[in-house]
């Protein structure tokens, strides 16, 4: 009888600490996650101050312009962290184009203002960049641990979920081609 009640002890003791340590490893995930979010914000933050540099000097470069306007405005309205990578993608190749575009205009690329934005952007895009790995890296070791045995037994009880990768998708891996 008192191996029994020492087994149900220790069954429940391991419960506890396995669901901790999801309930610690979630959170970091939600946090790295939310670092992103806050470098995006960044980024998008700076989109219009951007725009309207380079729409001084590019006027007839109304399509690309258009597109980080629309990408940017996609990713805003996207609510889940599935539609904010996509969005996010979307937006990173867009502005890859805008700036393939004002290596065609020599003002543009000597103004003082655009050189600032450029490498506020670029500082935010290597935030960015550090910030997914370590989500990926978080995402990962969540995601490990919720499908190994035993610890499998309590993620499927309370309800914990695999979490999605950041990812370059379609546009953001491809060259950019810039047409005149």
């Amino acid at each position: 009888m008192s191996y029994i009640l020492i087994f149900l002890v220790l069954i429940s003791l391991w419960a506890v600490v396995t669901y901790n340590r999801l309930i610690v490893l979630r959170g970091r995930v939600d946090n790295a996650w939310a670092q992103i979010d806050v470098q995006l914000k960044r980024r998008f933050d700076l989109i219009p101050n951007l725009l309207n540099t380079v729409k001084g000097y590019a006027k007839h470069e109304k399509e690309t312009l258009e597109k980080v306007t629309e990408s940017r405005t996609k990713y805003l309205a996207a609510n889940t962290p599935d539609e904010k990578l996509q969005a996010n993608s979307e937006l990173a190749g867009a502005l890859s184009r805008l700036f393939a575009v004002a290596e065609s205009y020599p003002d543009l690329k000597a103004s003082t203002n655009f050189l600032d934005l450029q490498n506020q952007l670029k500082d935010t895009e290597d935030k960015i960049g550090f910030s997914r790995q370590f989500y990926n890296d978080t995402a990962m070791k969540y995601n490990i641990d919720i499908v190994k045995v035993p610890v499998s037994i309590i993620a499927s009880l309370f309800g914990f979920k695999s979490r999605p990768y950041f990812q370059a998708e379609g546009e953001s891996r491809e060259n950019v081609e810039v047409k005149f």
